[in-house]
């Protein structure tokens, strides 16, 4: 029998978990929200949250997938197998797997935006305008029909070829080189931007606390949302990592690991893009797409060493958009591998060819392509997953696996929360999303 891939290293499945958490929301959404709620009026809610998830979502997810060994439709499928309904939850396991993949492919557009970027920020192209309607410009006809095909297939195939390699060999070293690297560059603009003059004004308007804004629902409700998705509770990337993970390897440790460093990715990114736009005395009131091509290239084109910053900037971006993409591609490999009994690399040449061609037709429309995934495909894959975990699986079960690797249980109250805590936050985010056009 042919042995499972797994993970080589302790250290190389947290860069891997950290590597799917950190992306683009830590970057072009999480530094606007701490701009628009209030600072740490906004950051209070944040960590409460990121706590809550971490400990509860991502632990089970991990566990879910190590219990089962497998992606989403067989450990669904497990679950459900409890109840007499094994078919019913592999049907039900296909929708957290076919939003992995719709979601890779959405992201693929965007880091063919990014690669584009990051090899203009070597050849002057990325700065090359003096005003901002230039940058206005050449984002919108990047991001146009059909306007990017060659730089959006040259990500798929860095990303594919990573991933062809398996997971120890390719995504498990790919992170344990792009992950620190995002963290050292992030550091070192930081720094940078904290020599700057007027950087301290940006300073004082992430730290303060605003009153109104804390006790402003609005302010708990994106946070809920920013640290839901921040954390990739999906249902599908967490769960099909998990599956990769040894039976010594302590999880909860694991997951406060990951929800740490995602969160000091975030943090960081605010430290750079917040202090950075009061140095040229803006504030920061547009996240998106808008803020990483359109606004901060502007911005970098007008400061001292703006080459050099961009540079630094766009190759930490780089890094931390391909390592999301391997986790959400890998879901779907995974798939191909399990149901089809197909080799990994026919797998990937598969799984890519597909969303090379859906990836190239949807650049118009990756905007709502992306927006009808995250607001209720994710959230309601997460809350599949918990129920199918927390409350299939039963109580014993659950603690049995969380305890894996551990010398002491877990707390008393962890399962409860879980099932009645937890699991409705899923479908809260899912109301909320929809009501409001988005919460993550």
């Amino acid at each position: 029998m042919k042995t499972r891939d797994s993970f080589a290293t302790r250290l190389g499945f947290t860069l891997a978990c950290i590597g799917s958490a950190v992306g683009m929301g830590n970057l072009w959404m999480f530094p606007t929200r701490v701009s628009l709620y209030g600072g740490g009026s906004f950051l209070i809610p944040y960590f409460i949250f990121v706590v809550l998830i971490a400990s509860t979502g991502v632990i089970g997810e991990m566990a879910f997938g190590r219990a089962t060994r497998s992606g989403s439709i067989n450990a669904f499928g497990r679950a459900a197998e409890t109840k007499g309904k094994r078919k019913l939850g592999e049907a039900l396991g296909w929708i957290p797997t076919i939003g992995s993949l719709a979601m890779a492919i959405g992201y693929t557009v965007v880091m063919g935006w990014i690669l584009k970027y990051t090899v203009g920020t070597f050849t002057g192209a990325t700065l090359g305008s003096n005003e901002l309607g230039g940058y206005v410009d050449a984002f919108n006809s990047t991001a146009s029909a059909f306007g990017n095909n060659a730089w959006l297939l040259g990500a798929l195939a860095i990303c594919m070829m990573i991933t062809m390699l398996g997971i120890g060999k390719g995504i498990e070293k790919a992170n344990k080189f792009m992950m620190p690297m995002f963290f050292v560059l992030f550091v070192g603009l930081a720094i940078y931007i904290a020599f700057q003059p007027g950087a301290i004004e940006g300073y004082r308007y992430i730290f303060r606390v605003d009153p109104i804004a804390l006790k402003d629902p609005m302010t708990w409700m994106f946070a809920l949302g920013q640290a839901f998705f921040s954390l990739s509770i999906a249902g599908n990337g967490t769960i099909i990592y998990g599956s990769y993970l040894a039976d010594k390897e302590n999880i909860p440790a694991s997951a406060a690991r990951v929800a740490l460093f995602d969160t000091m990715a975030a943090c960081i990114a605010a430290l750079v893009i917040i202090p950075a736009m009061a140095t040229a005395g803006t504030q920061l009131d547009q996240g998106g797409p808008g803020l990483l091509f359109i606004f901060l290239p502007n911005l970098f084109h007008s400061m001292p060493g703006g080459t050099v910053f961009a540079i630094i900037f766009f190759v930490a971006v780089f890094f931390a958009g391909m390592t999301s993409l391997l986790n959400l591609y890998e879901t779907p490999i995974a798939t191909m591998q399990e149901k089809l009994k197909m080799n990994r690399v026919p797998a990937c040449i598969v799984v890519g060819l597909f969303s090379a061609v859906i990836a190239v037709c949807i650049q118009g429309i990756v905007s709502g392509w992306m927006d009808v995934l995250s607001i209720y495909i994710c959230p309601l894959g997460a809350g599949l997953a918990a129920i199918m975990f927390f409350w299939f699986m039963g109580k014993e079960f659950v603690e049995k696996e969380v305890n894996k690797g551990r010398t002491k249980p877990m707390f008393s109250w962890y399962y409860p929360v879980c099932k009645y805590v937890f699991t409705p936050i899923c479908f809260l985010v899912l109301l909320l999303g929809a009501l409001n056009g988005g919460i993550g």
